[in-house]
């Protein structure tokens, strides 16, 4: 990747949703570039286009005007199977439900990726390895054999943050990762976030909540389908907490 070249850039984009006779314009034509190794917090009201930006960038939706530029690729007009192709080769998800199988072991998870990205030519063994790396890194290498239901809901997030990195994607798109936990819990997972992009790892963040926010080092705010500030944060930084 070009030194100069932004992860994501956004150019005039707009998305209109039609509902009966009405068009309801949930982005405004906003304009916005992430670099890389930038940890990003998107934060707005209900309604205000965040979520439409997240499905945006993470190739679960098209604009209906604009581009949307991924490591030099105008994905904007791609069709549904392309997009697939993208979202698992290129997007690292993270979810506020988990998202994880549940009847599959932790290790079993992390390789989903893996087994469907139509690039790898790992074999079995190096896909579990690569698997097993990602659960250590994120504190879970004592429980790859667990299923989602003898785990707590901060490890099955970290299950879910391995998932997301083992296909080394250009990006992470976290989207309100941890609504469903407690303070300490969250605490402990964004730490794990903020170590990862520490190490280089571009971060986009969904958050409704100001002191998630905080863990990044720039906020972008939404109102009504448009941008109304884009700010540096003073980055609230906590020591990386392994699973009790």
């Amino acid at each position: 990747m070009s030194a100069n070249r932004p992860v994501i850039e956004i150019q005039d984009l707009t998305r209109v949703y039609r509902m009966g006779g009405s068009e309801v314009h949930a982005l405004d034509g906003i304009s916005l570039r992430v670099e890389p190794g930038e940890f990003l917090a998107v934060m707005g009201p209900s309604g205000s286009g965040k979520s439409t930006f997240m499905n945006i960038v993470g190739c679960l939706d098209r604009p209906t005007a604009g581009r949307y530029i991924l490591e030099g690729t105008d994905v904007s007009g791609l069709d549904r199977d392309e997009r697939a192709e993208i979202r698992n080769d290129k997007i690292g998800f993270v979810f506020q439900n988990f998202n994880l199988l549940a009847r599959t072991s932790a290790l079993e998870n992390v390789e989903l990726p893996l087994l469907y990205s139509k690039k790898s030519s790992l074999t079995d063994d190096e896909v579990e390895k690569k698997a097993r790396h990602c659960l250590d890194r994120c504190g879970l290498a004592d429980r790859w054999d667990h299923t989602p239901a003898q785990l707590s809901g901060g490890q099955q997030q970290r299950v879910a943050i391995a998932r997301s990195l083992v296909n080394d994607p250009a990006i992470l798109l976290a989207d309100e990762p941890t609504g469903n936990l407690d303070s300490r819990t969250s605490e402990e997972v964004m730490a794990i976030f903020q170590a990862l992009n520490e190490e280089g790892k571009t971060v986009v963040l969904i958050t409704h909540e100001p002191d998630i926010a905080q863990f990044a080092r720039r906020t972008v705010m939404f109102k009504d389908g448009k941008i109304v500030s884009d700010t540096p944060v003073a980055t609230r930084r906590i020591a990386e907490r392994r699973p009790s």
